[in-house]
């Protein structure tokens, strides 16, 4: 389980395919790397299989790489990082589990006095999830959403956000690892196999 506060920006150092796919990742972290560990790589909850000082190897499966952006992963790569929950941690985010949803893509950028304001794409089967002041993370990052429409939504990147994470280098066109709200899609499950209810009639009577 994670946060969504990126705590460090890595580099992807070597990649491999095969059955599964490996990909080293440098990072300023402590080597105090547990095997077996869950790092979150840009919102993907991976797992760590070897390490060497503050660089570690995780494995990405084939579904990983259709649901996420980890198949355009390079060398050179920046990704943004999170270690997972301690019992005691401070939950200054929304609870992420790193298993992102899909991919979204930027549409635009705007500025807004010292913040950015970032149009996203809004793949139609996640739009009953995402809310006005509602929770979304993008590439590992716990953000709020500003507005929502019809195939789009937006959020605000303040200076820490934009300094710190790999966000605030996203052209029009980058494509994200987009996780909604896990208590949004349990609420509606639940409400749905208890009363029949629909995604689309809970939409309109405004409650997802």
């Amino acid at each position: 389980m994670f946060t969504g506060l990126v705590s460090d920006v890595g580099t992807v150092e070597q990649i491999s395919s095969g059955p599964v796919t490996d990909v080293w990742v440098s990072s300023s972290f402590p080597s105090d790397f547990q095997l077996g560990e869950s790092i979150a790589c840009d919102g993907v909850c991976l797992t760590v299989v070897e390490f060497r000082g503050s660089s570690f190897r995780v494995q990405a499966a084939p579904e990983t790489l259709r649901r996420t952006t980890l198949r355009h992963w390079a060398p050179g790569t920046r990704l943004n990082l999170e270690r997972a929950l301690r019992l005691g941690d401070r939950l200054g985010g929304h609870w992420v589990q790193g298993h992102v949803d899909g991919v979204s893509r930027v549409m635009a950028w705007r500025l807004e006095g010292g913040s950015r304001v970032m149009r996203l794409s809004l793949p139609a089967q996640w739009a009953p999830f995402l809310v006005e002041k509602g929770s979304i993370c993008i590439d590992g990052v716990s953000l709020t959403v500003s507005q929502v429409g019809a195939e789009f939504f937006e959020v605000m990147l303040i200076p820490e956000t934009q300094t710190h994470t790999t966000l605030g280098k996203k052209e029009a066109g980058s494509e994200v690892n987009l996780e909604v709200d896990i208590v949004g899609k349990y609420v509606a499950r639940m409400l749905g196999s208890r009363s029949g209810l629909t995604l689309e009639q809970l939409q309109a009577a405004g409650m997802a």
